[in-house]
């Protein structure tokens, strides 16, 4: 759908910082990991970045996107949290880190994803990949697929478990990308909080343990995925919401556990430390004085379908522009309620962020005795300018 960009003068937005904190600068971080990449979850705003387009092994990160495609599937109505899954033999001969699932047992879709999130489970991962794609191959390049409708430009995924493979490769952008999709969805951040818990299967309880260690001790912390192999080193990509703020941290090939949890409390709290999110427009507040070409008013009136948030450094103010683009390709009335254009904060050429505006009342076609007289006024001030 075409759109149509008209500047509002007029609009800057100076938003003044009334926290004082001591914060400390971006050159001031000293990170061991190989790359690294901090980003705010709703905006995708980068708040810094080392080495963050390396193509490396993201190892059990990989996990992250069967997590996201099965929260989508259940979303879109195709599956059930409560679906049941027979493990296959297949699934139960993975390797790795496990839950020792074995062939033949059923396990419904929400304590596979349980498996996955809180314990990495390789064989519940692949059960619940052969149950998304038909067949696990088929699931690979839907994998794949949707890292392109992701605009993962440096990921390709040969497996839904990140186990050891030719030609399987991601990058810390990459990972944020997909990150900031999953955490969109609550149970995902729910069961990433849990430090451990027992699953009932018919002939045992297996423990699912958390091998993210900051979920004990970091405040805020709800996620989301690690990983560890020989060949991609300890590997974190961290969630963890402060004061309605919520940062994404992505840290690959650290030498150890420990270095992993340091270098990723070292980027949210220089997130948290430094950065402030401002609510710039509230959803339901009123849009007015929006031309809208062709209408029967030459001014509407529309309403921010959500929040408009930006973030802003602590102690400066939030100097961005508001843009409203209006589409084109529409057909008269658009009725109360739906989408007439969006809402833009940005900064010269780059959007920060957008929301969707709706129509605050139906907006009709203008009659052929408005659009004459328009025409006619259209001339006039043209010869008088």
């Amino acid at each position: 759908m075409k759109s149509r960009f008209i500047k509002l003068t007029g609009l800057t937005l100076l938003l003044l910082a009334a926290a004082v904190i001591i914060s400390t600068p971006a050159s001031a971080i000293e990170l061991q990991a190989r790359s690294a990449i901090l980003v705010e979850a709703n905006t995708g705003q980068v708040l810094y970045e080392q080495n963050p387009d390396e193509e490396l092994p993201p190892a059990s990160i990989t996990k992250i996107m069967p997590m996201l495609m099965a929260m989508e599937a259940v979303e879109e109505g195709e599956i059930s949290l409560d679906d049941e899954v027979t493990v296959s033999s297949r699934a139960e001969d993975m390797g790795g880190s496990q839950i020792f699932l074995e062939a033949g047992t059923a396990l419904t879709v929400e304590e596979l994803l349980k498996a996955i999130t809180i314990s990495s489970a390789n064989d519940a991962t692949y059960a619940l990949s052969e149950y998304l794609g038909g067949t696990y191959s088929g699931f690979i390049e839907m994998m794949n697929e949707r890292v392109a409708e992701l605009g993962m430009e440096n990921t390709n995924f040969e497996n839904s478990t990140g186990l050891p493979a030719d030609n399987h490769y991601s990058t810390a952008r990459d990972i944020a990308k997909m990150s900031r999709e999953v955490v969109q969805y609550p149970e995902i951040r729910e069961w990433g909080q849990i430090w451990s818990e027992y699953l009932e299967l018919p002939d045992r309880e297996a423990l699912l343990a958390n091998l993210n260690q900051l979920v004990r001790d970091y405040p805020g912390m709800d996620g989301i995925k690690t990983g560890r192999t020989q060949e991609a080193g300890y590997c974190l990509a961290a969630s963890a919401e402060r004061e309605g703020m919520r940062l994404i941290s992505v840290v690959l090939n650290a030498e150890s556990d420990q270095e992993r949890q340091d270098q990723t409390r070292k980027l949210l709290d220089y997130g948290f430390g430094n950065y402030v999110q401002e609510t710039v427009i509230e959803e339901g507040d009123s849009i007015q004085n929006i031309s809208f070409p062709g209408s029967s008013e030459e001014e509407v009136s529309a309403r921010a379908a959500e929040d408009l948030t930006a973030l802003r450094e602590r102690g400066e103010d939030l100097d961005y522009d508001r843009e409203v683009s209006i589409i084109e390709d529409f057909e008269f009335p658009i009725a109360e309620g739906e989408k007439m254009g969006e809402m833009r904060l940005v900064d010269g050429d780059e959007i920060i962020n957008s929301i969707d505006l709706i129509a605050e009342e139906d907006i009709v076609e203008a009659g052929i005795v408005s659009r004459i007289i328009r025409s006619v006024g259209d001339i006039v001030d043209g010869i008088f300018e």
